[in-house]
């Protein structure tokens, strides 16, 4: 188990409920539709990667390359932050140049799904 991921992730879903309950209950009125549709997915992203965080931390045997694993633990994480972050801050700044700081967030993001495919990929099968 890699316990930083799991907590990550918990937080991270935390995280994700406050945002996005800020963003229905108290943006609703002070923000355009569209800026709200950005909000609603930086938390939607934020809220599934958590997901995948916790699946990290807590869903690996030792059958896993650990070195993928973390790698795909620290891309998603710091994706995540990058991705949903930039989003978060273009809305309630309203400074287009947030955008052009999400892509890199997702490249991680998308990075660290291939770690994890690789550490699945590359699991050792269980010896009876």
């Amino acid at each position: 188990m890699i316990r930083l991921p799991a907590a990550i992730g918990a937080l991270f879903g935390m995280t994700a409920v406050l945002l996005g309950a800020f963003g229905a209950h108290v943006l609703e009125a002070r923000v355009s539709a569209e800026r709200l549709e950005v909000w609603a997915t930086a938390s939607h992203y934020l809220a599934w990667h958590a997901t995948t965080l916790l699946f990290v931390g807590l869903g690996t045997g030792r059958r896993l390359n650990r070195w993928l694993l973390s790698a795909a633990a620290w891309c998603l994480t710091v994706g995540i932050a990058v991705f949903s972050g930039s989003l978060y801050l273009l809305v309630l700044t309203d400074q287009a140049g947030w955008g052009a700081v999400t892509p890199i967030g997702g490249v991680l993001l998308a990075i660290g799904w291939a770690f994890l495919a690789a550490a699945i990929a590359g699991a050792r099968p269980e010896t009876s």
